[in-house]
């Protein structure tokens, strides 16, 4: 199975990217933040980040720390569709790059210039679904004060916590968002990441 990581900055583009590797790269995409936000649902939660953040650690805790990447995968095999392979995005603790890297899978980062990020984040909540939106509104300073919180393990978490610094470290391909072109984007796709499964 070729196996995906997308990782990145907050507003960098991950699920964008993991949606071209959906449409014109025939991979099934699962977003971490999705499986996340089913479970808050069904626990009759809003899906803010701190209830993912923790809900995210739960499970980690629970089940080990590349329980989403597993998580992923189960829904994998189990549909019916063919694929070319899997890609799973928003991740933000180590041990799912390398859980990543255990399955034989390449881990992408994700990045852009904190401004970039913020504006193109903010000029998108208009087409995301109505309680993502109300969380992704912020002031700049908000934006990178969270960001921060979710870049290094807080002092006194353990180690089911986020821990974005890591898991950069761990990536096998970096990808520079700025592409305003989706087609560009496609471009950038294809040479770095899926022609590294050549």
């Amino acid at each position: 199975m070729r196996l995906i990581g997308i990782s990145g900055t907050n507003g960098s583009g991950k699920d964008t990217i993991g949606k071209l590797l959906a449409e014109k790269f025939g991979y099934m995409f699962i977003p971490a933040t999705d499986m996340l936000r089913d479970e808050l649902a069904k626990r009759g939660l809003p899906p803010a980040r701190e209830h993912m953040r923790e809900l995210s650690a739960e499970w980690r805790r629970e089940s080990g720390l590349g329980v989403l990447i597993d998580k992923a995968i189960s829904q994998f095999e189990t549909s019916h569709k063919v694929y070319a392979g899997l890609a799973v995005a928003s991740l933000r603790n180590p041990g799912e790059a390398d859980r990543i890297h255990q399955l034989g899978g390449v881990l992408v980062w994700v990045d852009a210039d904190p401004r970039f990020r913020y504006d193109r984040l903010q000029a998108s909540t208009h087409s995301r679904d109505a309680e993502r939106a109300v969380d992704d509104r912020k002031t700049f300073g908000q934006f990178l004060s969270e960001e921060a919180e979710e870049m290094h393990r807080q002092p006194g978490s353990d180690e089911a916590t986020l821990d974005m610094s890591s898991v950069k470290s761990k990536a096998d391909i970096f990808l520079e968002n700025t592409y305003s072109n989706m087609d560009d984007l496609s471009a950038a796709i294809n040479e770095k990441i899926i022609k590294t499964f050549s």
